[in-house]
């Protein structure tokens, strides 16, 4: 059986940060960050991490697992638990986090969404 890549969203007030990891060992494949100054230069951020944010992350993501990491961008796909990455953090992000998700999709990287408890 093939590497299994795994997305962690990371979301604070005013910031976001989504990466993809190996499953086994945990090395980081790609990221993208609201902190970047290529994004952070983008948009008037004003008080917190909104949407539009959300979706530049996801697709700074994608296109860079396209290009630093073909085996997951091109073809292999990333793995997104629900469980972990929404329901059981403190702070309702949910619907940035699946913004993160849908950006990805648009630009063509399968994501595979698993959730233990359904």
């Amino acid at each position: 059986m093939g590497m299994r890549y795994v997305l962690r969203v990371f979301v604070s007030a005013k910031h976001m940060t989504a990466k993809v990891v190996e499953g086994n060992n945990g090395r980081e494949v790609a990221s993208a960050s609201s902190v970047e100054h290529a994004l952070r230069s983008a948009f008037e951020w004003g008080k917190g991490c909104d949407a539009r944010a959300a979706a530049s992350v996801g697709e700074v993501l994608a296109m860079r697992l396209k290009t630093e990491a073909p085996e997951v961008g091109v073809g292999g796909g990333v793995h997104f638990n629900v469980e972990k990455e929404i329901k059981k953090k403190s702070v309702d992000n949910g619907d940035k986090v699946w913004t993160v998700v849908n950006a990805l999709r648009k630009r063509g990287i399968k994501v595979f969404v698993t959730d233990d408890h359904s």
